[in-house]
């Protein structure tokens, strides 16, 4: 295997022969296997964005019928966190970009072999809950349809959730080939309907609307931050793992050009579906979008219209956030082939319960599980830029992060007590969770690395090579 150190922003084919114990689906992506161009890849994103669990969000903000902040405050929030969003992106999507691999793999870089099981499985296990959540919602709305055309005789979410997700593994069985087409047809229709949404709440509620959240006091205090922070914390999952989408998207972009890939479609998507949620939620007191639409409604077609499309967007966003990455974490641990790893994260995606996150009443349990697990992945994102970009200053030898007796063998003891050490300072504070994690598990990783465990292989091919 040829050894190659990249520095530059020009995409580079690694070849990896043979690396033992590492499924070739992990291998490093060749030009000519890309298949994502700029149009799809956004529309991606778009699809990703613009699901119900994004609108339950908007939901969340409702609570006993009075907003916590009112809409130019939510609008602000939203343009922070996407800004951020899009730049975390695009700084953590190169390494992947750049050579092909997977976010399982740039781990190694930064955790060890050993160590990535850890940090990998931090990105996996709220995947799978995740997909639970987004096909619970799409059978929520599937039971609504069967309810239609069986007159009520019908009525069955459980089962509706299980018959889902059995559609949802097969799709998933072609990859990014299902992801590039399905997502974009997805994407427009959703939006359509949206648009459509919006014009019936603001013509029928929009006094109620209006009262409850337009003009409400709201606040741009602790409230304000936390919200953006959980708008972070629900891309917190999906930017760490960037490498698993930028190397399916065909190279000649630079940074500036892929950050508009996220920034653009991402205010789309979290726009539309913020500001419908808080509107449902404040017109029907319910923060559950898919029983809200139906009391909104109120109209057997037109149930039937919009939650078919609900479905729809549950396949769209698990097919992108929730699947890829449990797949690859579950190819890293077993060895065993992309399909039969797809259908085990599809089985796990059954057992994750994720009607105990949201209630009709509130939506509540949805917000905090996600400040709770961003609280490990604010520190574990920072770990891997501080790495990449200060330690390593981009030069990294992607064919030994394959090897399994190579410098990154075993685990790296600086990463793993900083991530401890950044996750431990988010829970001090967990309406913040996402950033304090972020600065302190970076900070410390730089300060680790430097002064602490002397004579670690971590420290070889870094600034503290030396010292």
């Amino acid at each position: 295997m040829k050894a190659m150190s990249l520095n530059t922003d020009n995409h580079v084919d690694v070849h990896i022969e043979h690396a033992p114990g590492v499924e070739e689906t992990l291998y490093p992506k060749k030009a000519k296997d890309r298949t994502m161009g700029p149009i799809p890849y956004m529309f991606m994103w778009i699809g990703d964005g613009v699901n119900l669990g994004n609108m339950t969000l908007g939901g969340s903000m409702i609570i006993a019928g009075v907003a916590t902040l009112n809409i130019f405050q939510t609008f602000a929030a939203a343009i922070i966190a996407i800004g951020i969003i899009s730049l975390v992106f695009t700084l953590n999507d190169r390494l992947g970009y750049r050579t092909g691999i997977p976010y399982v793999m740039q781990l190694r870089m930064s955790f060890g072999e050993k160590g990535s099981v850890i940090s990998s499985l931090l990105r996996g296990i709220p995947a799978i809950v995740w997909y639970g959540f987004q096909s619970w919602v799409g059978g929520t709305a599937l039971n609504e349809i069967l309810k239609v055309f069986t007159g009520g005789a019908f009525d069955n979410i459980a089962i509706c959730f299980v018959v889902l997700q059995l559609v949802q593994i097969v799709l998933s069985m072609y990859g990014f080939h299902a992801i590039k087409w399905v997502e974009t047809l997805i994407s427009v229709v959703l939006m359509v309907a949206f648009v459509y949404v919006f014009v019936l709440l603001l013509t029928n509620y929009s006094d109620v609307i209006a009262q409850k959240w337009v003009y409400t006091k709201g606040t741009w205090g602790l409230e304000f931050w936390a919200f953006i922070m959980v708008l972070m914390g629900n891309y917190a999952a999906i930017f760490l793992s960037a490498a698993d989408y930028s190397r399916e998207l065909k190279p000649g972009y630079g940074d500036v050009k892929r950050g508009l890939f996220y920034f653009s479609p991402i205010v789309i998507a979290y726009g539309a579906v913020i500001v419908i949620g808080a509107m449902l939620a404040s017109a029907t007191g319910n923060s559950n979008p898919v029983k809200a639409l139906a009391i909104v409604f109120n109209n057997d077609f037109v149930t039937v219209f919009v939650s078919a499309f609900i479905v729809m967007g549950a396949i769209a966003v698990n097919m992108v956030a929730n699947i890829i990455a449990p797949t690859y974490v579950i190819q890293l641990l077993t060895k065993i082939k992309y399909k039969p790893a797809v259908v085990i994260t599809g089985l796990l995606g059954l057992c994750s319960f994720p009607w105990v996150l949201v209630q009709d009443s509130s939506s509540a349990g949805l917000a905090t599980f996600i400040l709770i697990y961003s609280a490990f992945l604010g520190p574990i994102v920072a770990i891997i830029l501080v790495e990449y970009y200060i330690l390593r200053k981009q030069k990294v030898n992607v064919v030994d992060l394959y090897k399994a007796d190579g410098p990154f063998a075993g685990y790296n003891p600086a990463a793993i007590t900083a991530m401890l050490i950044g996750a431990a300072a988010a829970f001090t504070l967990v309406d913040l969770a996402w950033i304090i994690g972020l600065v302190v598990g970076g900070l410390s990783y730089y300060l680790l690395t430097k002064y602490a465990f002397k004579g670690s292989k971590f420290k070889e091919g870094t600034i503290f090579e030396n010292k």
